[in-house]
């Protein structure tokens, strides 16, 4: 019921994962992130477990395969989930349980994993794909927008849409950004539209927030006000 892509920016170093589906409130049950180390987008009938487990398993240094391997070997039920990873190195794995409704399935490219079920068709995916490679010189956040907006004018959910939802970690284990659109009739343009937002404050403080080589961060208001300042004057 859902269609989701993971990738990796080759400019930054972020992980990302965006999501869409016609249910409720899918930010808070697919996408998790391994600062630094791999994603993970747990889906069909969701195992909220592939996902916090999996994040541990990647800390514990394991790679995407035997992450993968160890999370099924454990869920009996593994036959109705679906389940792609990304590790640190690039590598993908993947799994969709025969019991995952149709359309359903998976494909990887240089820097990115899709999968999805109950969609439309193969096209969601294939759609998806191309628009991300296509706009590789979007920031990360549209960019992956883009590519979900390409999957859904593809037919995305065959059901049709209710929320979806952008996550991107960079080194730190809190999030460069993390907006969800839990009940909306456009999920994915809410999102658009909360990532804009995120450029006129939210992307100035980040800048200024701890981290684990600065635990004070920079308090310094002024320095903040003047790159809102900045920021707005390039606009205008």
């Amino acid at each position: 019921m859902t269609w989701s892509i993971i990738a990796r920016d080759p400019a930054t170093g972020q992980f990302g994962i965006a999501v869409a589906t016609r249910f409720f409130a899918v930010g808070a049950r697919v996408p998790y992130i391994a600062a630094g180390l791999g994603a993970i987008a747990t889906q069909a009938f969701v195992n909220p477990y592939y996902g916090i487990d999996g994040v541990k398993l990647l800390r514990q240094g394991l790679n995407a395969h035997d992450v993968l391997s160890t999370l099924l070997a454990t869920d009996d039920g593994r036959e109705s989930r679906q389940i792609h990873i990304m590790d640190t190195s690039g590598a993908i794995a993947a799994h969709t349980g025969r019991d995952c409704v149709d359309w359903c399935g998976h494909l990887a490219g240089s820097g990115f994993s899709i999968a999805g079920n109950m969609l439309a068709g193969a096209d969601v995916l294939d759609e998806t794909a191309k628009t991300y490679i296509a706009n590789d010189s979007l920031p990360f956040p549209r960019r992956l927008l883009a590519a979900m907006r390409a999957g859904e004018a593809a037919g995305g959910d065959k059901r049709g849409k209710q929320s979806a939802a952008l996550l991107i970690h960079g080194e730190e284990e809190w999030p460069a950004l993390d907006v969800r659109a839990d009940d909306h009739p456009d999920p994915l343009g809410e999102l658009e539209r909360l990532e804009r937002v995120s450029q006129e404050l939210w992307v100035h403080f980040r800048a200024s927030m701890p981290t684990r080589q600065n635990p004070a961060g920079n308090t310094d208001r002024s320095a903040i006000d003047a790159s809102i300042a900045a920021a707005r004057a390039r606009r205008s």
